[in-house]
């Protein structure tokens, strides 16, 4: 199938899905395509079974096979989406809570990888399947980071103080280079043998500190091409070149992707938009960056359910998955609370604090992408399973139900 007939089919599914979604489920866009196609998914297993001459199940898995969602999310799709939700971060907002958040992408994505590990570990144990600890650990990788995508989708919909949301947007955006370098690492040592702390260290310091640095400049060139026009148009073209050419750059030279599109975009979001773009022009790139949010935020969302098309499930997978949902919810909340309490003893309100970025530590594509990448072996379809079981549950339940917990949590808001 061409890539344009699957962009057309995704595309139709995802409009046709959001419409359901729109008039009768009423869903946050995120949650409401993943549950249509995982609906959509089900009945062309079932038809499939019914009736195997039609072929659909074959036909699926060429549309969304497992080799094209990890390249469509990876290499493509998350350096625009990352760069259109920094665009909405506000520096003073995130100066505020720059040690929180500091420690929720570093100290808390260490810990919540290692956590899940142990836990995940004990579970294959209890049920007789002997997974290595560094396989474990590697999936404890994949599954730390919250995914900017599903938290900003399900975010715009909830009405939470100012503070706390750039908390949770601003984690979800900067925990993924994190995991990603963690995940490497990870990989490294289960694959071709042992990676000693220091070498993940200084591994980490290389590529963070280094996309830092070329997302500054990339973000500081495109400021003053901005600068020196006034010309919307020309103006949202050289902020999608500064998305996707940042991110290539980052992956030719080795550092960070996700980080130094960030950088970049936070760059672009508040001195940018301040000193160097008139009100049409911001008014035309917002609008622009808020439509490529939409349109990927569906495809992908759509893409996520459909995979449950190439997966295959047996006994001990779907136990191991199920058991895997709580322990979950507890390393989240201890990764959560225990790096960050001391910052927060005295403040209002941090149980329902803590409760929120608990439940609305959303996992997404990038986990789902992170595990399709994983090699042939004895194991890749118990953690592949274990991965989606997650994902599905928090962009399901936790995604369906935040705004109600925001509701509850913050009944009594000052202005």
């Amino acid at each position: 199938m061409s890539t344009l007939s699957l962009a057309a089919v995704l595309l139709c599914a995802a409009s046709l899905f959001g419409v359901l979604n729109h008039r009768f489920l009423k869903l946050p866009r995120a949650t409401g395509l993943t549950i249509t196609a995982l609906f959509a998914s089900l009945v062309i297993l079932g038809l499939d079974r019914w009736r195997p001459e039609l072929g659909l199940r074959r036909w699926s898995e060429r549309l969304v096979g497992s080799g094209a969602l990890p390249q469509v999310l990876l290499n493509g799709a998350l350096s625009l989406l990352l760069f259109a939700g920094s665009l909405e971060i506000h520096l003073s907002d995130l100066r505020e809570r720059w040690r929180t958040v500091l420690i929720l992408v570093t100290i808390g994505v260490a810990m919540a990888a290692a956590l899940f590990a142990a836990g995940i570990w004990k579970i294959f144990a209890l049920l007789g399947v002997q997974v290595p600890l560094v396989w474990c650990l590697v999936l404890g990788a994949i599954l730390a980071p919250t995914d900017p995508v599903a938290v900003g989708a399900v975010m715009r919909r909830v009405d939470l103080p100012r503070t706390l949301q750039t908390v949770i947007t601003g984690e979800s955006l900067l925990n993924d280079g994190v995991a990603v370098v963690v995940f490497t690492a990870a990989l490294h040592a289960a694959t071709r043998g042992h990676v000693t702390a220091y070498g993940m260290a200084l591994d980490f310091a290389r590529q963070a500190f280094g996309a830092i640095a070329l997302g500054f400049v990339t973000g500081w060139a495109a400021y003053w091409l901005m600068r020196g026009i006034d010309e919307y148009r020309l103006e949202v073209m050289i902020s999608l070149a500064l998305a996707t050419g940042t991110y290539v750059l980052a992956n030719a030279i080795g550092v960070s992707g996700p980080i130094s599109v960030v950088v970049a975009g936070l760059l672009i979001g508040n001195r940018g938009t301040k000193y160097a773009m008139s009100e049409t022009t911001r008014t035309q790139l917002r609008q622009f960056w808020l439509l490529i949010d939409e349109l990927l935020n569906a495809v992908l969302f759509l893409l996520i359910g459909f995979e449950l098309l190439s997966l295959q499930f047996h006994r001990l997978t779907l136990l191991a998955a199920l058991a895997s949902i709580p322990l979950a919810l507890l390393v989240r909340a201890l990764s959560v609370v225990l790096p960050t309490y001391w910052l927060h003893v005295h403040t209002p309100k941090k149980w329902s604090g803590a409760a929120m970025l608990t439940w609305g530590g959303l996992r997404g594509g990038i986990s789902v992408a992170l595990a399709l990448t994983l090699p042939d072996t004895p194991w890749r379809a118990m953690l592949l399973g274990v991965c989606y079981g997650v994902v599905v549950f928090t962009i399901a339940v936790q995604g369906a139900t935040l705004e109600r917990l925001a509701r509850a949590a913050y009944r009594e808001r000052p202005a």
